[in-house]
């Protein structure tokens, strides 16, 4: 797979285009400020709170795109005449060559929720993925969240994601009951 062809979503009447690319060291003050958020905080399994855990983030988002276990997006807002601006984060893992399920992740910034950025670059990032070229084909897309994260459960339903279980909890990355969110490839 090719990260260097991440998507773009192009602007809609009431939202602004969007970029997705892979993460930079550049990234990482925008990064720990958006980690800052409570609320993003309270639904990551990894939050960041340095600038040393972002530096861990960024090269460990690189060595899986590098091993082809996964991708992982800084999302940029984009708009005509202002320097782009880091929104969010969206991700596909789990690819290894025969894996039929692939895993997709996301959080957005505070300032950014309630704007589509999440639907719109999770949509994204699954077409990406299926443009992908692979040994074996997806059969499915999974998306994971906290029972209580009833904005996540939203995004799955707008992007075609349908509840397929709960899962007790796995802590301590997971110490939640969660939602498993199927859409179908096939």
């Amino acid at each position: 797979m090719a990260p260097d062809t991440a998507p773009t979503v192009p602007a809609t009447p009431t939202a602004p285009a969007l970029r997705l690319r892979p993460w930079t060291e550049d990234d990482i003050p925008a990064i720990v400020e958006a980690h800052r958020d409570p609320v993003l905080r309270r639904w990551l399994r990894h939050p960041v709170t340095t600038y040393a855990d972002a530096a861990r983030m960024v090269r460990a988002r690189r060595a899986d795109a590098e091993a082809g276990a996964g991708y992982s997006f800084a999302i940029l807002q984009v708009e005509p005449g202002r320097a782009d601006q880091l929104v969010g984060s969206v991700s596909v893992r789990g690819l290894t060559p025969v894996a039929v399920a692939a895993e997709v992740g996301y959080w957005v910034a505070a300032a950014a929720r309630g704007r589509g950025v999440a639907p719109r670059s999770v949509d994204a990032i699954a077409a990406w993925t299926l443009a992908q070229p692979r040994q074996r084909p997806l059969e499915r897309l999974e998306l994971l969240h906290s029972i209580g994260n009833h904005a996540s459960c939203r995004v799955a339903e707008k992007t075609g994601f349908r509840l397929s279980a709960i899962l007790p909890p796995l802590p301590p990355d997971f110490p939640d009951d969660g939602h498993l969110h199927i859409r179908p490839l096939s």
